[in-house]
């Protein structure tokens, strides 16, 4: 089997591919390096990539068509991970241009590679995102037609894509709804990240929404683990209106969506004492408001992926913020 990961350098992308190659998995990664955040730390990923297993991640662009159309036939994957993609809430408030070009345009390309050599299975990265306000726990079952951000927006917009080439042309594919992703390698401007510079700068973590929202953490190795068990869960069309077959399923396509969160939620709060703690320190809180974008109340139903994996992540908060703080001490505090 060879495998091709697209986002390779990026913090999910880095760490599935790190899993996949030690399985003795052949892997064909991508990534743009795009600057959205400090490109040093995409190189170091790449790096340890190289040294560890003598692979070296491609320099492409998944919005450059006929690049990505080379890299695919010379590839020819049995399986597709595609987790390029332009990444966060805020900034799509700032560039949205660079969510059309890397979300929607990007991801077009990649189905219509999909669609002239289809892979075993596609499974591509969603988000938590796609619920929008709806009322926590967030269940595959529930209507995602209302997102809050223009990145939300473009990952509902990938899922759809994703639906109609599945029905279209019959290649298997799953949408990975992405939960927050916590962990070694992470991205400086995701909140975890953030308050741990903070936190080690001696200056005051910034909780908005006045410090009561709740996210459901999802610990790095425990969203490969989910994920590369998906792999091996192409979903097949099924004609049962209810859903009985795959809940999250189609009753006209070989397509789904699926969680991939803890189960758990804690409020940023605890989530911040717990890496001062890590880091042995003391944080100066200051509260703000609710942000344009963000929601409230993060919390993923896990019933779905605990039927067809038997498996929910289960690192423990502490142990995974440890292994993080260790990591950003090693890295950024010496």
């Amino acid at each position: 089997m060879t495998v091709l990961v697209t986002g390779a350098a990026g913090f999910i992308g880095f760490h599935l591919c790190d899993r996949l190659l030690r399985d003795g998995i052949p892997v064909v990664g991508l990534d743009d390096l795009t600057p959205y955040y400090d490109v040093s730390l995409k190189e170091g990923r790449r790096h340890v990539l190289k040294e560890r297993h003598g692979v070296e991640i491609e320099i492409v662009d998944v919005a450059d068509k006929d690049k990505l159309h080379s890299v695919w036939q010379r590839a020819r994957p049995d399986q597709v991970f595609h987790l390029a993609a332009q990444a966060g809430v805020r900034y799509s408030l700032e560039n949205p241009g660079a969510y059309v070009d890397s979300n929607l345009r990007g991801f077009a390309n990649v189905l219509e590679c999909c669609r002239e050599l289809p892979p075993q299975h596609l499974l591509y990265a969603s988000s938590s995102s796609v619920y929008g306000a709806n009322p926590v726990p967030w269940s595959e079952h529930q209507p995602t037609d209302h997102p809050v951000s223009f990145y939300a927006a473009t990952k509902k917009a990938n899922e759809v894509m994703a639906h109609s080439y599945a029905a279209l042309f019959g290649f298997p594919a799953t949408g990975l709804r992405f939960f927050t992703v916590y962990g070694e390698w992470g991205r400086p401007d995701m909140a975890f990240f953030k308050f741990a510079d903070a936190i080690t700068r001696g200056t005051a973590v910034e909780l908005y929404n006045d410090g009561r929202s709740t996210r459901d953490f999802t610990y790095v190795s425990d969203a490969v683990e989910a994920v590369v068990r998906i792999a091996r869960h192409p979903p097949s069309a099924t004609t049962d209106p209810r859903g009985l077959i795959d809940p999250a399923g189609s009753p006209v396509a070989p397509h789904r969506v699926i969680n991939i969160a803890s189960g758990r939620r804690v409020t940023l709060t605890e989530f911040v004492d717990a890496i001062a703690a890590a880091l042995e320190r003391r944080p100066e809180i200051r509260l703000r408001g609710m942000m344009p974008g963000d929601v409230a109340d993060t919390w993923g139903d896990v019933t779905l992926l605990k039927a067809l994996t038997g498996y929910v992540p289960d690192t423990p908060l502490i142990a995974g913020i440890d292994r993080f703080a260790r990591w950003y001490e090693q890295t950024y505090a010496s």
